[in-house]
């Protein structure tokens, strides 16, 4: 009797978190269009979740995530089908970036291609120091057009440049100094850490947390008068919400009596 097939992606609730983790260790959890469907679909039922305060995508097996799934596209070598294919996966790069609360990249392995271009759409990321990064479609004779958007908006455009031109993989320690990730901690402790960071942000108000991810993105590309007062816009809604209202007052209560 034929096995089921594993999900693409596990949704485990962990209260005031998800972990949404990629299953596809054969294929190294490759970026297939079976995948992304099940990551949008995971990541548009968290924006329905008003206790959410964060997500973290993981996953499971040697790698991160290799990128599109090559084989799936060279069976379906056709203009239309790479334009739906490139559509599909850039939409679900943008609804990270624009999904109600903080998502945290936990990689384990290699990310490499779309892989490098998930992280780099994500807002945290941390990384076992087993984990590499390459944006390495050059290798192929196809440059990693749709990963640079994503890496050019984390990293210096000439260090953005040197990994897609050359397609060679860089540690963690590197992808930290370069800006890719915030942190490299050892393989044992990957899974503790981000459940920390998880944490502390789940321990913070939230309508302060989906108030400032709502605010960050779009104010990177106004000019500095309308960043500020597209801010300003923002901190006064925030200001609004009774929960800021108990906590202001809660601290300037204590403050009297000291």
């Amino acid at each position: 009797m034929a096995q089921d097939k594993p999900p693409y992606v596990v949704v485990e609730d962990h209260h005031h978190w998800l972990e949404l983790t990629l299953n596809q260790p054969g294929s190294f959890n490759a970026l297939s269009e079976e995948m992304m469907q099940a990551l949008q679909v995971a990541i548009n039922q968290a924006n329905q979740n008003s206790e959410l305060a964060c997500i973290i995508i993981k996953a499971t097996g040697k790698a991160f995530c290799a990128g599109h799934d090559l084989k799936q596209m060279q069976s379906n070598a056709k203009q239309e089908y790479y334009q739906k294919l490139f559509q599909q996966c850039s939409h679900l790069m943008q609804s990270i970036v624009q999904c109600s609360v903080p998502v945290i990249a936990q990689v384990q392995g290699i990310a490499t291609a779309a892989g490098c271009q998930l992280v780099a759409s994500c807002d945290l990321a941390i990384a076992s120091h087993e984990a590499q990064f390459a944006v390495s479609g050059i290798n192929l004779g196809l440059f990693c057009a749709t990963p640079a958007v994503a890496l050019s908006r984390n990293i210096h455009p000439k260090h953005a440049m040197e990994m897609l031109l050359t397609g060679e993989f860089i540690s963690p320690d590197k992808a930290q100094n370069l800006g890719l990730i915030n942190r490299v901690v050892p393989a044992e402790e990957l899974t503790s850490a981000t459940r920390e960071l998880a944490n502390t942000i789940s321990q913070k108000a939230r309508a302060a947390v989906r108030t400032g991810k709502a605010m960050f993105y779009p104010q990177l590309d106004m000019e500095l008068g309308k960043a500020y007062a597209y801010a300003s816009d923002h901190m006064v809604n925030n200001l609004k919400d009774a929960d800021t209202q108990s906590g202001l007052n809660a601290f300037i209560n204590k403050k009297s009596r000291n």
